[in-house]
């Protein structure tokens, strides 16, 4: 087994789209209109397996929890081959840290936001 997909609640499908491909480098993998004005829309770095599916938030639960899924702890762990490059990509995009970076026994690590709130873990693991 594998974990293929994680949901993120979203406030709107272009505008996540858009955050996601621009600011990490996630590919578009799938956008299907299903009717309704819902979407199956799925994004994900480039050769990895597991996806993200982004979720229009519907009433006010679901959007209640647009971009605080985790109740303000990191919720997605993102691996870099590059930490310093992947940064670079998130700022020019308008994002960065909100804490770090740190070098840790597993390598070089900082906390970053999505458009939305969520916490995310950018990490360059240490070889060995």
């Amino acid at each position: 087994m594998k974990v293929a997909l994680v949901t993120i609640v979203v406030r709107d499908y272009d505008e996540a789209i858009a955050w996601y491909t621009e600011a990490l480098g996630f590919e578009l993998r799938e956008d299907t209109d299903l009717g309704d004005g819902k979407r199956w829309v799925v994004v994900g770095p480039p050769g990895g397996d597991a996806g993200v599916l982004l979720a229009r938030g519907v009433g006010d639960e679901q959007t209640a929890r647009i971009g605080d899924q985790t109740g303000g702890r990191v919720g997605f762990f993102l691996d870099t081959e590059d930490f310093s490059a992947s940064l670079e990509r998130l700022t020019a995009a308008g994002g960065g840290l909100v804490r770090g970076p740190s070098t840790e026994a597993y390598g070089t690590v900082g906390v970053f936001e999505d458009l939305y709130g969520n916490r995310w873990d950018l990490i360059e693991r240490s070889e060995g």
